[in-house]
Order: structure tokens, then C-alpha cells, then sequence
């Protein structure tokens, strides 16, 4: 009984005793492992240290390195400063003696010289400023009476500039030339249709003229803006017409306008016969008679160059008159001396070389197309005309009020705006407009494509910054527009 028991109590502890051997085996087993794995972790950290330690040698020693290579360097600035300051004061030294040596020098010439004329310094100077007071005295008595001369000359020229003055008995107009037109319109609602659908009339209007159209809030009345009055005055009329037809659209405006350029070159050759009416002047030719008509619209420094012949006209004939001179063909110079500022924007050269050349042509006799090349003075005047044409010339221009400066400097500009835009290939049509602030240009478009439009626009550009001197900038449109056209029978 006792023997079965004790059989039973072994029986549980040997279990019991395995179990707790395994546990420790095992526990021995992790230990070994997390010894190993703590030494190989600290075999790597000593690796790392050591390598750390090796890299900040190396770095220290080439900051060491650097550090000399610097000291070296600055050891060797300092020796050629060194040097240079030896230099310097070599050079110094030199200088020094030089100077001592020429100091020396200019002593012994000047001792030398002294001895040879006889006279000391101070004398030799005083003699000097004597006989350069002397020259200058003859200098300025010579230069007076040269004064003296001139003055009188002067004198005399403005005197008969007076005397011609006071006899022309002519009360003349003062300048009013201006760059702008005010058209009265019936009603505001004028404005609208002028305008037209999305601006259309209006582009067209512009197009068409080569004027300036300007809506702004000014009741009734809108303003024609262009540097040339004849093209002005034809845009006038066009509008005229529009207005008083009420049919405002682009192809009526190209109808109106050929008929208004008609009508303004049928009022340009009554204006010219009237002139010669006026200046007692017969027998031209009917060319000349147009072309002298033309200039009722055109200005000089802001005086209407017709009006200017006319005076022109009267004070020369008037003062031939005085003279005991054939008054017809001084006249008749005086009338047609300015007939070139019709020209000059289409054939090169100035305007008295221009209108001779145009009255040789036209049949004028040689004193007059003498007197025309000589009244600016760039043919010496060899006759009695060409010298009185001068003088109602100058008589005309230079009297209070005749003239301003600052349009015709303008004006110039506009025209030589248009003349650079012209001179281009396959151009039919240049105008200057927003008061030389734009110019649009139109090409043929059989002649231009539409990449030599955009060269020409870009040359135009050039050519105006290059010759021009203008404020603010100017704006080139080449316009490039095709029609078809057809007609039914």
C-alpha cells in the first residue's frame, strides 16, 4: 500500500523536474544569443568610433594643411609688400633728385638768359606784358572798326527793311492756321450712325479720307483732324454730304469722297484764277493756275501760303513801281516764288529749286524762274526781280503775326512721316493721323503679302525712330484689305 503510494509521487515529480531543466536550457540559450548579439553590436560600435576618430584626424590634419598653405601665402604678401614699400621709396628718392637736378637746372638757364639779354626776370616780364598790351590794342581798334562797319551795315539793312514795310499800305490778316475742323452736326443721334454698327462708318470714314474723325462729348459737332488742309477740306465735304443724304455706309462714303476731291480741285483752279486776278497777273499756264489754286489750302509756319503770294504780289509790284520798274514781271515772280511748297512732298529738293524747275517747264521766262531759285538765297539774285521778289518775300514772312514756328515744324514732320511710308514697295496710300501719332499705311495686295506687310510695318518703324525726333511713340499699321467685285447685268 505504502510502496503504491510512494510510486505514484515519483511518477509526478519527474515531469515536474524536466519541465524546469528545458526552462533553463532555454533561458541559457537566450542568454548566449543576446551576449553574442550585445558583442557584436559593441565590436561595431568600436568600429564606428574608431573609423569616426580616423575621419576627424583627417580632416584636422588637412585643416592643419590649409592653415599653412594660408600662412604661406600671406608670408609671401608680405615680403612683396615689403618689396613694393622699397620701391617706392627708391622711386620717391629718385624724384626728389630730379626734381633738385631741374630746379637746378632751370636756375642756370635762367641766370644764362638773364646775363645774355641784359635784363632780369622781372624786367624781361614787365617788357613782355608792354608789348602784349600794345598787340591787343591794335587787335581791338581793328576789331571796333570791324564792329563799327557791321553795325552800320545792319543799320542800313534794317532801315530799308523798315521803309519796305511802310509803304506795302497793306492791313494783312493775322495767322489762323490750325490743324483741326468743328462740323455742326443736326442732332446727337448723328453721332451714333455716323459711327455706324460696331464702328464700321467710322473706320471706313478714316480709311477712306486718311482724316481723323473725333466723337467726343461736344454737343452736335464733331472734329476732322489731319495735317493737310486739302485733304481736311475733303473730308469736310464728305461728311457734308453724308449728313445731309442720311445713307452713312462704306461704300457711300467712297462715292462722296471722289466727288468732294473733284470738287475741292475744281475750287483749287478757281482759287488760282482769282489770285491772278487779283494780282494783275495774265497768261499761265493752266497747270500752274491749279497749282497755285492748291495752295488756298496750305500753310507756312502757320501762314496761308496763297494769302502770302498775294501780299507778295502787291508789295513787289508796288515796290518796283517806286523803283521805276516793270512792275508785271516782278509781280508775277513774287506770285509764283512759294508755287514749290505744292511739290515738295512728292519731287525731291527744296521748294525754290522745285517751283523753278516747274515754271522752266511750264514756259515761264528766265527772270522769273530766276527770281523763284534766288529768293532763298541759294542762287546769288543777279537781277532786279529776283532781289525785289526777296524783299516782298521777307516783308511778307517777317511782319507780327504772319508766321509760327511750331505748326510748320509739324507739319514737316507729318509729311516726312508719309514720304518714309511711301517709299516702300507695293504702297498705294499713307496717312498721318492722331496728329502724327499713328500712320496707316495701305498696300496693294496683289503686290504685298501678308508677311511683306508686316516687314513693311517693322522697316517703317525703324526708318521713323532712326530719322525722326518726335514725343511719345508712333504707331504703324499696314493695312492689307482684298475686294471682289461684280456686276449684274
Amino acid at each position: 500500500m505504502s510502496i503504491s503510494a510512494g510510486t505514484g509521487t515519483g511518477d509526478t515529480v519527474l515531469p515536474i523536474v524536466g519541465s524546469a531543466a528545458a526552462v533553463l536550457l532555454v533561458l541559457a540559450v537566450l542568454a548566449a544569443v543576446v551576449i553574442g548579439r550585445l558583442r557584436a553590436e559593441r565590436r561595431q560600435a568600436l568600429a564606428e568610433a574608431e573609423q569616426a576618430r580616423r575621419r576627424a584626424e583627417e580632416q584636422a590634419g588637412r585643416q592643419r594643411a590649409e592653415l599653412a598653405r594660408r600662412e604661406e601665402d600671406l608670408a609671401e604678401e608680405l615680403r612683396r609688400v615689403r618689396r613694393r614699400e622699397d620701391e617706392l621709396a627708391a622711386r620717391s628718392a629718385e624724384v626728389e633728385r630730379s626734381r633738385g637736378e631741374a630746379e637746378a637746372l632751370v636756375a642756370r638757364r635762367t641766370a644764362a638768359l638773364e646775363c645774355a639779354a641784359g635784363l632780369s626776370a622781372e624786367q624781361a616780364h614787365d617788357q613782355l606784358l608792354r608789348e602784349a598790351e600794345g598787340s591787343a590794342r591794335r587787335e581791338a581798334a581793328v576789331m571796333v572798326r570791324e564792329i563799327e562797319r557791321e553795325a552800320k551795315e545792319e543799320g542800313e539793312r534794317r532801315a530799308r527793311s523798315i521803309l519796305a514795310g511802310a509803304i506795302q499800305r497793306l492791313a494783312s490778316e493775322q495767322t489762323a492756321e490750325t490743324a483741326v475742323t468743328v462740323f455742326r452736326l443736326p442732332g446727337e443721334e448723328m453721332k451714333g450712325r455716323i459711327i455706324g454698327r460696331e464702328g464700321r462708318n467710322i473706320r471706313a470714314f478714316e480709311t477712306v479720307t486718311g482724316v481723323n474723325l473725333i466723337i467726343d462729348d461736344t454737343p452736335a459737332s464733331v472734329q476732322l483732324s489731319c495735317f493737310d488742309p486739302v485733304r481736311r477740306e475733303a473730308a469736310r465735304l464728305t461728311l457734308e454730304r453724308l449728313v445731309e443724304d442720311g445713307r452713312i455706309h462704306p461704300t457711300r462714303i467712297e462715292h462722296l469722297h471722289e466727288r468732294s476731291r473733284a470738287e475741292v480741285e475744281a475750287r483749287c483752279v478757281r482759287a488760282g484764277e482769282d489770285a491772278l486776278v487779283d494780282a494783275r497777273v495774265g497768261g499761265m499756264h493752266p497747270e500752274l493756275v491749279r497749282t497755285l489754286g492748291s495752295l488756298r489750302y496750305r500753310a507756312s509756319y502757320g501762314q496761308n501760303v496763297l494769302g502770302h503770294l498775294l501780299e507778295s504780289a502787291h508789295l513787289a509790284g508796288m515796290m518796283a513801281a517806286e523803283l521805276g520798274a516793270d512792275p508785271e514781271p516782278v509781280r508775277r515772280a513774287a506770285l509764283l516764288h512759294d508755287i514749290g511748297k505744292a511739290l515738295t512732298h512728292e519731287v525731291e529738293g527744296s521748294h525754290a529749286a522745285v517751283g523753278a524747275d516747274l515754271a522752266r517747264r511750264l514756259g515761264e521766262s528766265p527772270e522769273v524762274v530766276h527770281a523763284i531759285a534766288a529768293h532763298h538765297g541759294e542762287v546769288e539774285p543777279r537781277t532786279v526781280t529776283a532781289v525785289l521778289t526777296q524783299a516782298a518775300d521777307a516783308c511778307s514772312g517777317g511782319r507780327p503775326g504772319a508766321r509760327k514756328e511750331s505748326l510748320e515744324v509739324h507739319v514737316r514732320r507729318l509729311a516726312r512721316l508719309e514720304e518714309i511710308a511711301r517709299s516702300h514697295t507695293g504702297v498705294s496710300e499713307v496717312y498721318a493721323m492722331q496728329a502724327g501719332r499713328e500712320v496707316r499705311v495701305m498696300v496693294r495686295p496683289e503686290a504685298v503679302d501678308d508677311l511683306g506687310a508686316e516687314l513693311i510695318a517693322r522697316e517703317v518703324a525703324r526708318q521713323v525712330s532712326a530719322e525722326l525726333t518726335y514725343p511719345g511713340q508712333i504707331r504703324v499699321t499696314v493695312v492689307r484689305e482684298s475686294r471682289a467685285t461684280a456686276v449684274a447685268g
